[in-house]
């Protein structure tokens, strides 16, 4: 991928500093979408999701009709009634933190089939920054409520089949945007819980997601008048009369539609400015002004988005750094950053990583991440500003988001915690594996997650480490854990003369 992700600035580093961990879902967001908006790209989008499900006969039988089923003296009516033909809908939900179900759509019902594909798609909006729990439950319509809305049915009146949970991240990362579900019963506490058939999810950008118009505008005999603006629905073309102290007035404006501007570059024709009503004398009429608006240029293209990367084979590869210096406390007591409740629950470093790595893990087919500590002493050895998280001499990656956690756990009771807190050697480090896959053509574009509770000292090494890894696919996003004060540190995200200073 290369340099094609660099951001706004010319810098392929992104380079974030939070209060709290709480920040680092959006810090991640904004560091894997600076190279998109560079491109006229976004890290979300709108999706169409396609529907459709197959041998849902291979039930043993239907809930309705298990004791029925039991009384039959005929194998053959037995597997008569089994693969009999059922009207089939899905609804599909959103699923919250907390459990609940929002419905965002519903397929049509199609007459009896068993391997049904619905034609209408259901829409949502895909955002790469958070985690997007889908649940799909198919019902088999009573033929009697068939004439009713899809919208109107009462799901308790009709019969429950099965369902199947995903995440939208898992269909956008597989080939063609398409994964297969099985469906499944037990959710819904029915005896002999069983699972039977099952339900292919495809998902498709909308067209309207990728479009871009570039246009150009001029006006002739232009009239400058004072005037103030009133707002109106969109499309709007409005014309001001320019003022160095920020109080622009209004001339006048033009509102169209996309299609009708199109015509008006066509045809090259121009249209009268006219003052709203609001501001004319006449407050009953509007004033058309003798001025024009000319559409000079008008083109349309398709932007790349982020589905495009991924599609291609870009995948986000993630990479953690975790502050070791004594300022965190003593990880044996409950007052310190690290410290490892018992109960579970984890703690401010634990929750960051959980956070952004249960997000971009599914955009790494591998997920072989490369963990890093920093600010301690290895057990007889000196103060180690970079070293591998999982105790290994020459390999820094673990296996998944849960490796990284245990090699986190593992290295509390294996090093001193000690300082001060030095990112050069760290971020140096990281650009080197980011070059050496940009050197073998590799489509990937690397996250560094660095936590830390502390400002850090080596602060002219950094940034130059930071201008560095601006060649390269490398974004970095520094966390601030704990009390301490980071306003100092918000100069790594600044203006371009910070970094080239």
């Amino acid at each position: 991928m290369g340099n094609c992700c660099s951001d706004e600035m010319g810098h392929a580093g992104s380079h974030h500093v939070g209060p709290a961990s709480s920040a680092a879902s959006a810090a991640a967001s904004a560091a894997a979408d600076r190279f998109l908006r560079s491109r006229g790209a976004g890290a979300s989008t709108q999706i169409e999701l396609s529907l459709s499900a197959s041998n849902l006969g291979d039930q043993e039988y239907f809930p309705k009709e298990r004791d029925y089923l039991n009384t039959m003296i005929s194998g053959y009516e037995q597997n008569a009634l089994a693969m009999r033909m059922i009207n089939p809908m899905v609804v599909v939900y959103s699923k919250g933190k907390e459990g609940h179900l929002e419905e965002i759509g519903r397929s049509e019902v199609i007459l009896n089939s068993l391997n049904p594909s619905w034609s209408r798609k259901v829409s949502l909006h895909y955002q790469f920054e958070i985690l997007q729990p889908l649940v799909f439950q198919l019902y088999n319509i009573n033929l009697q409520f068939h004439d009713v809305s899809e919208k109107m049915l009462k799901l308790e009146e009709q019969e429950f089949l099965g369902e199947a949970t995903c995440l939208l991240s898992e269909v956008i990362t597989k080939r063609n945007r398409l994964l297969t579900l099985k469906l499944g019963v037990s959710e819904h506490n029915l005896p002999n819980p069983s699972k039977f058939g099952e339900l292919t999810v495809q998902a498709e950008e909308n067209a309207g997601s990728k479009a871009i118009m570039e246009m150009v505008f001029r006006c002739s005999d232009l009239e400058i008048k004072d005037l103030l603006s009133k707002s109106e629905n969109p499309l709007i073309i409005e014309c001001f009369n320019f003022s160095s102290n920020g109080r622009h007035e209004l001339v006048g404006k033009i509102v169209k539609s996309v299609a009708e501007l199109e015509s008006m570059y066509h045809n090259q024709n121009g249209e009268h400015l006219v003052v709203p009503a609001s501001t004319a004398h006449d407050c009953h009429s509007k004033e058309v002004l003798k001025s024009q608006v000319y559409v000079e240029k008008y083109v349309e293209s398709n932007r790349h988005t982020f589905l495009d990367y991924i599609s291609a084979g870009c995948q986000l590869n993630f990479m953690v750094a975790i502050d070791f210096t004594a300022s965190n406390g003593n990880p044996r007591l409950p007052d310190s950053l690290h410290y490892i409740d018992p109960s579970g629950r984890p703690n401010v470093y634990q929750k960051a990583i959980l956070e952004i790595g249960d997000i971009l893990q599914y955009y790494d087919p591998a997920k072989r991440f490369p963990s890093w500590g920093f600010g301690a002493r290895p057990i007889d050895g000196p103060c180690s500003h970079c070293f591998n998280l999982n105790g290994s001499t020459y390999q820094p990656e673990v296996d998944g988001i849960q490796g990284i956690m245990s090699a986190y756990v593992s290295a509390l009771r294996n090093v001193s915690l000690a300082g001060p807190t030095l990112l050069g050697q760290l971020i140096s480090t990281a650009t080197t594996i980011a070059s050496q896959s940009l050197a073998g053509n590799q489509q990937k574009y690397f996250i560094l997650l660095i936590l830390t509770d502390g400002v850090v000292t080596d602060f002219q090494e950094t940034i130059d480490a930071i201008i560095k890894a601006s060649d390269f696919p490398l974004s970095i996003i520094v966390v601030g854990v704990g009390g301490a004060d980071f306003k100092e540190m918000e100069v790594m995200q600044g203006s371009d003369q910070s970094l080239q200073s």
